[in-house]
């Protein structure tokens, strides 16, 4: 299975269940029918995918049928982590669509969004626990498996793979993010929506409604139709309505349903929906939680939700999703959607003439602080330091560090990012610090000064002797060979084979062809003939003999 795990012209699921349906059929899903503790086990057996030298695409999402706790409680729902994005197939799988058209696909439903349709009696209600129910011990929140994440540093079972749906008191526009939300009690959860960064949509509205001194509304989804799951941690304008953008993907209208308790609506098809009013006053400690930028976040006051509900299907299953150190899936799901938007951002809005690929660097550094940028052989160097200055300056959180190469470096190898950057930067040229950016989603331990940015022009500005590997014929033979002789299998990175730089001429062609022909006593005869004295060793004959020019 190559590209995408689907059939061309096939739409997005718009139910979970089928959707993992669809995962399975495609050998992308995992059911895990042994007892597995989701307080020790269930997170970091899934982690170990990502920990293990497993390749990308061979990640697969993990379901857990027979769900404990460190209590021997069972649970009868099960758990399924990695089914939003465990790789760039599973989440194409989401949108229905091959992984290199995900960028597209979400350009044609930002351009086309399609307002979701209200119907009655839906199933995310077919089960409501409200009232006492949602008090009494070992029910609430309790009854629901919710994993932690990072067993030994995590101080709560935490809900990761969140929809958090608010609206904006004053013009009535709905957000949909993505926030962690920590078990308190059978009725509380601790929530963070970031403050920083110029704030989350969740944590605007919160203030709107401090403001107002009004407790606010928030339905915290878990489970759905991935393509509504998706919006979440997508930097949508702050009047956009991330279900239409949903419709817009999917489609479709996104069916959605009056809350029981609160005045929200949330995707009728969903698994499980818990509903409460979220304190716009007092706040309360929460955390440590391993985050995203691979560093434990320490305790913070964070706002307090009150549960007034909690509503699923008659059968649900409970999502979660893999974060802290990366690769994770919190990091797949911004690094697919994230790039393209980059990449579209540069190339269209900003006209960046060169601009080939933009790259998030996801092992350990979380997508967002490393960016490397891909120019074409060529591209004036203006429209190079325009390019980094545009990466850096699109969202507040992602850019600290971004790095232009030219079009022979695979932006994917950092080790070739290197490489480049060790041989075609001058630092006291090629390195620009740009002070005053925010620290973004960083780690709070220590000074929270502000930080700045780190520009480096990394590209080819002059032509270069060849890569010193062997030509791409002979290399292609000694993989044959390889192939042959059943050797284990080779996985193969760019740079493979040598190629020219331009700083090349006939002359030394020439002698690479006598020497695989076997005649290097040709090149003999020729150099013994240009011999001369008085020079130091290491003298280039270009500087001597004012000849063999390079190609350009």
């Amino acid at each position: 299975m190559s590209g995408s795990a689907q059939q061309p012209g096939l739409r997005p699921s718009l139910d979970f269940q089928t959707h993992l349906a669809r995962l399975e059929e495609n050998g992308l899903l995992v059911r895990v029918e042994r007892p597995i503790n989701k307080d020790t086990e269930l997170h970091p057996l899934v982690r170990c995918q990502f920990l293990g030298g497993i390749p990308e695409e061979d990640r697969r999402a993990f379901l857990f049928t027979n769900v404990v706790d460190s209590h021997g409680r069972r649970y009868d729902i099960p758990v399924v982590v990695g089914a939003l994005a465990a790789s760039p197939k599973v989440y194409a799988v989401g949108m229905g669509c091959q992984v290199e058209e995900i960028g597209a696909a979400w350009t044609r439903a930002i351009a086309n969004p399609i307002s979701p349709i209200l119907v009655n009696s839906p199933l995310c209600q077919e089960v409501v626990i409200q009232g006492e129910d949602l008090r009494r011990p070992g029910r609430g929140l309790a009854s629901l498996p919710v994993p932690i994440s990072t067993p030994g540093f995590d101080s709560a079972p935490y809900l990761t793979a969140t929809l958090c749906i608010t609206r904006d008191p004053e013009t009535g526009v709905r957000n949909m993010g993505t926030y962690r939300a920590a078990l308190k009690k059978t009725d509380r959860l601790g929530v963070r929506m970031a403050s920083r960064i110029g704030g989350a949509g969740g944590y605007l509205h919160w203030q709107k409604y401090r403001a107002l001194g009004q407790p606010m509304p928030c339905a915290i989804v878990i489970g759905c139709a991935p393509v509504v799951i998706y919006t979440g941690p997508q930097k949508f304008a702050a009047n956009v309505d991330e279900m239409t953008v949903a419709g817009g993907a999917a489609g479709a209208p996104i069916r959605i349903a009056k809350c029981v308790t609160i005045d929200l609506e949330v995707p009728a098809d969903a698994e499980i929906v818990i509903e409460g009013l979220i304190d716009s006053d007092l706040l309360e400690p929460e955390g440590p939680f391993g985050e995203s930028n691979g560093y434990v976040a320490l305790e913070d006051y964070n706002m307090i939700m009150q549960v007034t509900a909690i509503t699923h299907r008659r059968k649900p299953v409970f999502a979660s999703i893999l974060s802290q150190v990366t690769p994770s899936e919190s990091s797949v799901i911004k690094k697919v959607a994230y790039e393209p938007a980059f990449l579209a951002h540069l190339r269209d809005q900003l006209s960046i003439k060169g601009i080939r690929k933009v790259i998030m660097h996801e092992p350990l550094s979380n997508v967002r602080p490393v960016i490397f940028l891909q120019f074409a052989n060529g591209t004036p160097r203006t429209e190079v330091w325009r390019g980094m200055q545009g990466a850096a300056a699109k969202q507040a959180d992602c850019g600290k560090i971004v790095i232009a190469v030219s079009e022979d470096i695979d932006p994917t190898n950092t080790d070739a990012v290197l490489w480049s950057l060790a041989y075609r930067s001058n630092p006291a040229e090629d390195v620009h610090i740009e002070p005053y950016r925010s620290r973004g989603h960083s780690p709070k331990s220590g000074p929270q000064a502000l930080d700045s940015t780190m520009l480096i022009d990394a590209t080819l500005k002059h032509p270069m002797s060849p890569l010193a590997l062997p030509v791409r014929e002979y290399m292609e033979r000694a993989q044959a060979i390889w192939k042959e002789l059943g050797l284990p299998a080779l996985a193969i990175r760019q740079p493979w084979h040598g190629y020219s730089l331009g700083d090349w001429n006939e002359t030394w062609d020439q002698f690479a062809r006598n020497a695989v022909a076997g005649e290097w006593e040709k090149n003999g005869a020729n150099t013994v003939a240009r011999r001369r004295g008085g020079l130091t060793p290491e003298t280039p004959v270009r500087n001597v003999e004012g000849r063999d020019k390079p190609e350009g």
